[in-house]
């Protein structure tokens, strides 16, 4: 459905342009930058500063250093096999279970030593990084995600998109890998984008490829439920990130580890806008309240600040209200 521009001003919806020049290139300093595009520097940072992140299992950076995978990940169920300056998901291999047959991803899919090999050879030559610059690759530990959250997704980890502005988390959404996307979780190859209220961490409204979800495609579990265990400490582990980096406009890319709990996957200094469409509403004016707002607040208060000023109802209904919708 096509809308007039004042009709999404109204609704507080922000562009790509006032995006760039009125938050990131007020708020992030350039040379900040490599400190989230880089994700082992972003991974390294966490760690000095106490911001759970997943396990690093270790680091290939040239080609001769290859021949040593399989003693690296030796022992190892499962590991993720990432470019460190990669984007998009691009370049991300997931290996969820290793036997005598080889390497198995989530798919099923089974690969071998020199598949995986080769996989690292193309990241390191720089096939996946912006710019095609030459590239490291981490093997870091597979994340355990909360079986709570199972039903909700496809072959793949959910990630909790969190939008942090001068400290405070503005705005969030759950983005559930499907088929469609080939159990990655990137809204524009077909995820699911769900919502998520700032008080609650429950689902406020589901999209995929632009139109309104009730529901999982291939699951087929409704998404009304959906509520994120753990919440507030996560919305703290995503605010730090902002004394971390120093970056006023950030995204937090966040995960839900069954034995770790709320965990930092990486960070994004130009968070894209498609959550806004997954939350229904518009972040303008969250940013603007947020603009108002005193230097200085530490993390609880910011967090308590959001919590209080950003919460909202959902659009969601459970599979127990339909039909009775249905029959009026």
């Amino acid at each position: 459905m096509w809308v007039w521009p004042s009709q999404l001003r109204q609704r507080g919806i922000i562009g790509m342009n006032r995006r760039n020049i009125r938050y990131i290139g007020r708020y992030n300093r350039r040379h900040l930058y490599p400190l989230v595009d880089d994700k082992l520097k972003t991974k390294l940072l966490a760690e000095k500063h106490g911001i759970t992140s997943p396990a690093l299992i270790g680091t290939v950076s040239t080609q001769f250093e290859i021949k040593g995978l399989g003693e690296m990940i030796s022992g190892h169920d499962g590991f993720v096999i990432k470019p460190a300056k990669g984007s998009g998901g691009k370049g991300i291999l997931v290996i969820e279970r290793v036997d005598q047959d080889g390497f198995h991803k989530p798919s099923g899919a089974r690969l071998s030593l020199e598949d995986l090999h080769r996989h690292v050879s193309n990241i390191l030559s720089g096939l996946y990084s912006l710019g095609g610059a030459a590239d490291v690759a981490m093997v870091e530990a597979l994340i355990n995600f909360d079986e709570k959250l199972s039903e909700y997704t496809y072959e793949g980890v959910p990630d909790i998109r969190v939008i942090i502005f001068r400290g405070y988390p503005v705005m969030a959404m759950m983005r559930l890998s499907t088929a469609a996307s080939d159990g990655k979780a990137n809204l524009h190859q077909g995820a699911v984008g769900v919502g998520l209220d700032i008080a609650t961490g429950t689902a406020v409204r589901g999209v995929q490829f632009d139109r309104s979800r009730q529901d999982h495609p291939d699951t087929g579990h409704e998404l009304a439920s959906l509520r994120i265990p753990d919440w507030t400490n996560l919305l703290k582990l995503a605010a730090g990130c902002y004394e971390m980096t120093g970056l006023g406009y950030l995204g937090t890319d966040m995960v839900i580890d069954r034995n770790r709990g709320p965990m930092l996957l990486e960070l994004n200094a130009r968070p894209g806008l498609a959550i806004q469409m997954a939350n229904g509403e518009g972040l303008r004016r969250r940013l603007d309240l947020v603009e108002k707002q005193p230097e200085g607040l530490g993390v609880n208060e910011r967090v308590a600040f959001s919590q209080r000023h950003f919460a909202r109802r959902g659009e969601l209904r459970s599979l127990d209200e339909q039909p009775a919708l249905a029959a009026t």
